[in-house]
């Protein structure tokens, strides 16, 4: 129960929470990556702490995906996979995090040679387990790396149809999103492939290019849910559209300023997106890369914006209520915050 004394930061660490944006790769612990990265010196990933925290010091969105693309070239067998699921698990049940769906490319995994019945065995293996070590439930996303064309719709489409793990609900995009409409008609192939197989649309879009990205994916990816979706403000019609059908945006402030989007934490857009009546949810995107975890990202709500506690509950309900969950589980989950919160 909250007692009118309780600071901001314990009521966060109390509240039940979900987490709707956090990447396989991204969500990787320092240690576990400076294992991988001595397990396999040839992948150019620092093998020392310093070395590595200098190696997450990012320029700009592209200096950003050439470092992911490097850490996720060390992750090379079902083994790795599963290790990096479990990581993931582990930390947010740490966080109270409940439930979180985990976005993962399965491209990337064939790129070097994983087989995908294999990597599939991996992700229902880790699944089980996070439930069963860690007390939290997870659902997968499997996402296109765009930067890699029709390829990798069509790699990430096989995957997901032919192979897909059992908690797999969600089909999305992610990298470099201004070579989109170069590969055009192959995404929105994959897209409407993957909806008809019955999995939520679920792309990034506007984190580094404006509303048109956005656009596209209401209009020719079906899409859901938002990942980022900062950039919809430089476009009023759009906002409204995103306002009336309460499209959520999974909005990723730490990871917005690491990766140059936005100047500085109180440059953000995330006031304004409230003020304006969005849908929004918090979220990590890739917490160790970033220096942040979900529950720093709530506490950056608080600190910066001055969201209170009734916010940031309100913030909590909306990622609940935007999640694959079902019914009676969100219920859950809301009535979970509703006892934390009540007076």
């Amino acid at each position: 129960m909250l007692t009118e004394n309780t600071p901001v930061h314990a009521f966060i660490d109390a509240l039940p929470k979900v987490e709707l944006h956090v990447h396989l790769v991204g969500s990787a612990s320092v240690p576990t990556v400076l294992e991988l990265s001595n397990r396999h010196p040839d992948g150019g990933v620092p093998t020392g702490e310093a070395e590595l925290d200098a190696f997450y010091t990012f320029r700009n969105f592209a200096d950003f995906a050439r470092v992911y693309l490097a850490v996720s070239d060390l992750v090379r067998t079902p083994e790795d996979v599963a290790t990096l699921v479990l990581g993931a698990a582990r930390d947010l049940a740490a966080q109270n995090v409940r439930y979180f769906e985990l976005t993962v490319t399965p491209y990337s995994h064939q790129r070097v040679g994983m087989p995908m019945p294999a990597v599939t065995e991996a992700l229902d293996d880790a699944a089980r387990r996070a439930r069963a070590e860690h007390g939290v439930r997870l659902a997968y996303i499997f996402d296109i790396p765009a930067e890699f064309g029709a390829d990798a719709a069509r790699g990430t489409l096989e995957h997901a149809v032919r192979h897909p793990p059992e908690a797999l609900v969600g089909f999305g995009i992610g990298g470099m999103e201004e070579v989109r409409p170069a590969h055009r008609d192959a995404f929105r192939d994959a897209f409407a492939a993957a909806r008809a197989a019955g999995l939520r649309s679920l792309p990034h879009g506007g984190e580094m290019t404006g509303p048109e990205t956005i656009w596209e994916c209401l209009d020719h990816y079906g899409a859901e849910r938002i990942g980022h979706g900062i950039n919809c403000l430089a476009d009023p019609e759009l906002v409204a559209v995103l306002r009336d059908r309460q499209i959520p945006l999974e909005v990723c402030p730490t990871s917005n300023v690491r990766t140059g989007q936005v100047p500085d934490l109180a440059s953000h857009p995330l006031p304004r997106l409230l003020e304006e009546g969005l849908f929004v949810t918090l979220n990590s995107d890739d917490p160790p890369m970033f220096d942040t975890t979900l529950t720093g990202e709530y506490r950056v709500a608080a600190d910066v914006f001055g969201l209170g506690v009734d916010d940031l509950a309100g913030l909590a309900r909306n990622a609940v209520t935007a999640s694959c969950l079902d019914a009676a589980d969100r219920k859950a989950i809301l009535d979970e915050i509703d006892t934390v919160t009540a007076p």
